[in-house]
């Protein structure tokens, strides 16, 4: 296996497949990630003191360390929470063709 500490996983959630689906288009088109992967999930959490849950959309994002900044303000400029959850998570290793893919396909 590769060491794979130039990539990372991008994740972040949404609540309309509509807003995903902005943000896939972004970050696909400005080529600054490789895969999105998209998962219906149901987060619990605390927010402006109150305890709720909600339906949400987790999108994980293939993406080359580097770029991490341009992709997170991509997202910024049209995620519709106002606090939008985005994570970035080191890749410690990978198959060397999927990363040679990742690489390839990203800016």
């Amino acid at each position: 296996m590769e060491q794979a500490s130039l990539f990372s996983l991008l994740m972040t959630s949404v609540d309309t497949r509509q807003a995903a689906d902005l943000i896939i288009a972004r970050a696909l088109d400005l080529k600054l990630a490789a895969c999105v992967q998209v998962a219906a999930i149901e987060s619990h959490y605390v927010w402006e003191g109150e305890r709720t849950s909600a339906p949400e959309l987790m999108l994980s994002m293939k993406i080359k360390s580097a770029d991490y900044e341009a992709l997170a303000a991509a997202i910024c400029d049209v995620h519709p929470y106002d606090t939008p959850e985005i994570l970035r998570v080191d890749i410690a290793e990978g198959d060397p063709r999927y990363l040679d893919w990742l690489r390839a396909v990203t800016r």
